[in-house]
């Protein structure tokens, strides 16, 4: 799929009722989010081949805490792959006081015209503060192989001078059964600096993984620079 065609999605979701839950405006319930990046990278493993993308993505929320939200963007796996993905989620978000926060939600990974990638993953982040994150992602049917996976990640971000922030995250990937997956369980972190300009938010961040994903990757696991370009309401 071209990038002009994913465009034309990413416009046409955000054109419906449904920001990610994340970039929600306090006064509406309903936003969206569009943007390029220069490599889509999935827990640290390139999506794109190392090509940049389009990414597009909506959302609504409830005052209760209910959301669902669209996402989409381009991949690129080798010849016959799918080119475009399209993730789904729907979730419960709740404040405990001003501190702490709690987000559970119900994602479905979808490949257009290749259905036998399609997979479900639970996920539930315990937020403190605004700016520290616990994650436990858990799928029985991991990328559609059978076999379980599990993701814990932490993440923590700090605001600098002048509209910056940086932030960095830590992930550990759990296989069940490598043979069935083809992977062992890795690591993956990242380093990124970000910067507002009004409803623009531009990033440029370092990504890597260990040596295990490394070798069954190969080089959509390499470390890299990935520069991002997002506007979201």
């Amino acid at each position: 799929m071209t990038a002009l065609r994913l465009l034309a999605i990413a416009l046409i979701l955000g054109a419906t009722p449904l920001p990610a839950h994340a970039e929600e405006d306090a006064d509406s319930p309903v936003g969206w989010e569009i943007g390029a990046v220069s490599d889509y990278l999935f827990r640290g493993v390139s999506q794109t081949a190392g090509k940049p993308t389009m990414q597009g993505g909506v959302s609504i929320a409830s005052e209760r805490g209910w959301y669902v939200e669209g996402w989409a963007t381009g991949v690129d796996f080798g010849a016959g792959s799918p080119s475009v993905e399209v993730d789904w989620s729907v979730g419960y978000a709740r404040d405990f006081g001003e501190a702490l926060a709690l987000d559970v939600s119900l994602n479905r990974y979808s490949f257009p015209g290749a259905s036998e990638l399609d997979y479900d993953e639970w996920l539930a982040s315990l937020i403190v503060a605004d700016d520290y994150s616990l994650t436990l992602g858990y799928s029985n049917d991991v990328w559609n192989t059978g076999s379980t996976g599990l993701y814990f990640a932490a993440e923590a971000q700090w605001a600098l001078p002048h509209a910056f922030s940086l932030s960095a995250g830590f992930g550990r990937n759990v296989f069940r059964d490598s043979a069935v997956t083809g992977v062992r369980s890795y690591v993956d972190w990242n380093l990124r600096v970000a910067r507002q300009f009004g409803a623009a938010e531009v990033a440029l961040g370092y990504y890597g993984t260990d040596g295990r994903a490394r070798t069954d990757f190969g080089r959509t696991a390499d470390s890299r620079v990935v520069l991002m370009v997002k506007f979201a309401r």
